[in-house]
C-alpha cells in the first residue's frame, strides 16, 4: 500500500470520528441543578442518580436567596433545570416570581403529602417538599424541664425573661416558624408574641442554630430555638465537647397538645426555562424514592417526607412528635407580613 493511500485512509478515519463527536455530545443526557443544599452526603445522592439513569449532573451551589437572584438575572437564558431550596418561604417566593414550572407526576403526588407541596393548577404542582426538619426548643436541664417549654407561646411569657437565644429573626428558618404561628394565632397575637420574645432574649440574635444550642449548654441562655437536625448532628458526634452539649440540654417538641410542632422543608422544583425537562422530572421523582429519602434521613438527620422511610436512629431517639398540618405554602405566603412585624418590634 502506498504512503499516499495510507495517509488518505487515516485522514478519512479522523474525519469520521470528528463528525461523530458532536452527535455523541448531543446524545449525552445532562441535568443542570441549582442547589442551596450544602451537605457532603448529598454527593452520594447525586452519584446514585447518575449511575441509575446515565444522566450527568452539573451543579451550581449558593444560598436560597442567591439562587433566586441568579434565576431572575438569567431570565430565559438560564440553563437551570432543577432548583433545590431549603426553606418554604423561599420556595413560595420563587413560585410567586414565576421561576418554576408546574409538574404533573403521579409518583410525586402519591409520595409527597399534599401539605408539603406548592401551588396547584390544571398544569400541575409548582414544587414538592423532599425532606422536613422540625423547629424545636432546646433547654438547660439544670434550670428548666420540658413542660416549661412545651409550647412556642411560653417562650414569650414572663417566666422566660432573659432566657431566650435565637438566630436572626429574618433568617428563613425563623420567618417560616413565625409565618406558621400567624396561621394559628392570627396577625395581632403573632406580633404580640414576637414582642414578648424580643423582651425575653438573653442576648441579641447572632450565629446559627448550633450556636444557639451551645449557648444553652454554656449557661449563656436557658432556652433556644433550633432545627431538629442540628441537635441530632451533635448527638451523633464522637467529639467529647459535642456529647457534653447534649448531656446538659434537653429537647422539646412544642404544641403537642394543640396544633403540633412547626416543620420546614427542603424542596425541589423544575425551573421555568428548563431545557432538560424530562430529566428534571425524573430527578424529582428520584428524590422521592426510598433510596434517596434514606440519604436525607441518614446523611443529614432530616425527616423523610415518604411515610414508609424511617428517620435515622439519632433523630428517632429524640422522640416521635405530632407535626402541624398547615399547608407549607401558606406559611411561605405569610413571611412578607411577618418581616414587617419584625421591623416594628425591633427583632433583628
Amino acid at each position: 500500500m502506498s504512503i499516499a493511500r495510507s495517509f488518505f485512509r487515516l485522514a478519512a478515519s479522523v474525519l469520521a470520528v470528528a463528525a461523530l463527536a458532536p452527535l455523541a455530545q448531543a446524545q449525552e443526557r445532562v441535568l443542570n441543578l441549582y442547589s442551596a443544599r450544602h451537605y457532603q452526603t448529598d454527593e452520594a445522592l447525586y452519584a446514585d442518580f447518575t449511575k441509575a439513569t446515565g444522566i450527568r449532573i452539573n451543579r451550581v451551589e449558593a444560598d436560597d436567596a442567591g439562587i433566586l437572584a441568579r434565576l431572575r438575572a438569567e431570565g430565559t437564558a438560564s440553563p437551570a433545570d432543577v432548583i433545590l431550596l431549603v426553606d418554604a418561604a423561599r420556595l413560595w417566593r420563587g413560585e410567586q416570581d414565576g421561576l418554576f414550572q408546574p409538574v404533573k407526576s403521579a409518583v410525586l403526588e402519591q409520595r409527597v403529602p399534599a401539605q408539603l407541596r406548592g401551588g396547584v393548577s390544571e398544569q400541575g404542582t409548582q414544587w414538592f417538599g423532599m425532606s422536613t426538619r422540625a423547629r424545636v426548643v432546646v433547654y438547660d436541664k439544670s434550670r428548666f424541664k420540658a413542660s416549661d417549654v412545651d409550647t412556642y407561646e411560653k417562650l414569650a411569657g414572663p417566666a422566660m425573661k432573659g432566657q431566650v437565644c435565637i438566630r436572626s429573626g429574618s433568617h428563613p428558618y425563623n420567618l417560616s416558624l413565625f409565618g406558621s404561628l400567624m396561621e394559628h394565632l392570627g396577625p395581632q397575637a403573632t406580633e404580640n408574641w414576637l414582642k414578648g420574645l424580643v423582651a425575653n432574649m438573653a442576648r441579641a440574635p447572632k450565629g446559627g442554630d448550633t450556636d444557639q444550642i451551645r449557648a444553652v449548654a454554656s449557661g449563656e441562655c436557658g432556652v433556644a430555638i433550633t432545627n431538629s437536625y442540628y441537635y441530632a448532628r451533635l448527638a451523633r458526634s464522637t467529639k467529647p465537647e459535642d456529647r457534653a452539649v447534649v448531656e446538659k440540654t434537653g429537647l422539646a417538641f412544642p404544641n403537642q397538645a394543640s396544633w403540633g410542632t412547626h416543620v420546614n422543608i427542603s424542596g425541589a422544583a423544575v425551573a421555568r426555562n428548563a431545557r432538560n425537562r424530562d430529566a428534571a422530572v425524573q430527578f424529582l421523582e428520584y428524590l422521592a424514592s426510598d433510596s434517596a429519602q434514606r440519604y436525607f434521613a441518614d446523611g443529614n438527620n432530616e425527616h423523610p417526607v415518604v411515610a414508609s422511610v424511617k428517620p435515622h436512629t439519632a433523630l428517632a431517639a429524640l422522640g416521635s412528635f405530632k407535626a402541624e398540618t398547615v399547608p407549607i405554602a401558606k406559611v411561605g405566603a405569610n413571611t412578607a407580613q411577618v418581616q414587617q412585624m419584625l421591623d416594628r418590634v425591633g427583632f433583628k
